[in-house]
């Protein structure tokens, strides 16, 4: 079982697939996720990693957790987060986490807070369908109707649907696809709708109920893991680059010689 990513949600957007069909996704950006905390069976009595997300000002940070990030040799975090992990899916105190932790195709658990709609009614919150829009009802067509039984037992139950506060709750949306991920820029394209809203903190996991593509990397994509394919693919460009403006050069060198030897012999 590996660890999870802490994300940010940025938005949504549409990608175009090679058939030409239009695919809504969920922009989700991992930036500075850092493995901040481990814990341990024999010490804590579970495995799990305590990661952090995002900057947070020295100044705004409390004492205690100044020395707990000072332990970890990262900077402070504005989101920490706690993945249950096996044993062997452990990581070191410090690591950095890459957006290539999540593979294409594969599908993810995404946790989030929803989008608070303060006291909703009970149309609103449970979907009731209100009373009669005209006739015997007056000033009242939107209410939710009686909540109660008789003499017996004199009461409402408990759970009962009623109007109340929607929303502001946390929630998990279970087997979205990756559609694509972008380590350079540190994105994760997701297919669909995740909950919460325009910059919230998202928690994004391998799906409990889809089994786990082969290409996941396992323990976890770390990001020095990528800056060292990305240096070996820039070097490679690199090369290339120069491999072709040595060709040009010498190309150009061998016209030069071409024009210049006609002229001498004219002379």
């Amino acid at each position: 079982m590996r660890s999870g990513l802490i994300a940010q949600k940025v938005g949504m957007s549409r990608v175009f697939a090679e058939d030409g069909t239009h695919v809504p996704v969920t922009v989700l950006k991992v930036d500075g996720c850092h493995v901040v905390a481990v814990r341990t069976q024999d010490k804590d009595g579970y495995n799990a990693v305590q990661l952090g997300a995002g900057k947070a000002k020295v100044k705004n940070t409390t004492q205690p957790m100044r020395g707990h990030f000072a332990k970890a040799k990262v900077e402070p975090r504005r989101k920490l987060a706690e993945f249950r992990v096996s044993e062997d899916a452990l990581l070191d105190v410090g690591a950095e986490l890459s957006a290539a932790h999540f593979v294409a195709g594969q599908h993810v658990d995404v946790v989030g807070q929803s989008i608070g709609k303060g006291f909703a009614g009970a149309m609103k919150r449970h979907g009731f369908a209100g009373l009669r829009a005209s006739h015997g009802v007056s000033i009242s067509h939107r209410s939710h109707g009686s909540t109660g039984n008789s003499q017996d037992p004199g009461r409402v139950w408990k759970g009962k649907k009623m109007a109340g506060h929607m929303g502001d709750e946390r929630v998990t949306t279970q087997n979205l696809q990756v559609v694509s991920s972008d380590p350079d820029r540190g994105l994760i394209l997701v297919r669909g709708a995740v909950p919460g809203s325009k910059g919230g903190w998202v928690l994004i996991s391998d799906a409990t109920k889809k089994s786990l593509p082969e290409e996941v990397p396992f323990p976890a994509a770390l990001l020095s893991e990528a800056e060292a394919e990305e240096e070996i693919t820039e070097e490679a460009v690199v090369e290339e680059a120069q491999a072709e403006d040595a060709a040009a050069e010498s190309d150009a060198a061998e016209d030069t010689s071409g024009e210049a030897g006609p002229s001498e012999t004219k002379d």
